[in-house]
């Protein structure tokens, strides 16, 4: 995200405030109903090891009532993950007044075609929603294209 910062950030009173931290929203299906965007805070300092803990510790205790009020307020930029759920794509909604929402579908397996042969691939489809006041289409493009290019290649993550 500090390579895109036009998504991280809040639309507020007519303005733009880019974030220079990036404090990344996860949504969270409640148990009991509903959802809850919890933030991993100064997500890019983690590792990926490090960011699963503190993922699968918010969902624990998000679960059980027990998120602190920073961890539900400061999310600089969300993500949805409905792979779990099942489906294959996300067309998702900003959570204002952020800017931005990134959609995770299901990693599947697919047929691909690869040097003139059909190959199984292993895919998930990543969605972006954002809000045009700050950003376009191209810029959406490029940062999806980036988070392609980084999971081509996941020892790069840590």
């Amino acid at each position: 995200m500090a390579e895109f910062p036009q998504f991280n950030g809040f639309y507020q009173e007519g303005n733009y405030q880019s974030e220079s931290r990036v404090h990344l929203g996860n949504v969270i299906s409640l148990r009991q109903g509903g959802m809850v965007v919890a933030a991993i805070h100064d997500a890019p300092l983690l590792g990926a090891a490090a960011m699963m803990a503190s993922l699968r510790d918010q969902v624990t205790r998000a679960r059980e009532g027990g998120l602190r009020s920073s961890e539900i307020q400061e999310a600089t930029v969300t993500v949805s993950n409905l792979g779990e759920r099942g489906s294959d794509r996300i067309q998702g909604v900003i959570f204002p007044p952020q800017v931005a929402l990134l959609g995770i579908g299901r990693i599947r397996s697919a047929p691909w075609v690869q040097e003139q042969k059909v190959v199984p691939m292993t895919l998930a489809s990543f969605s972006l929603a954002a809000d045009h006041r700050v950003s376009d289409g191209h810029d959406g493009a490029r940062l999806l294209n980036r988070i392609d290019k980084l999971l081509q290649q996941p020892e790069t993550l840590e």
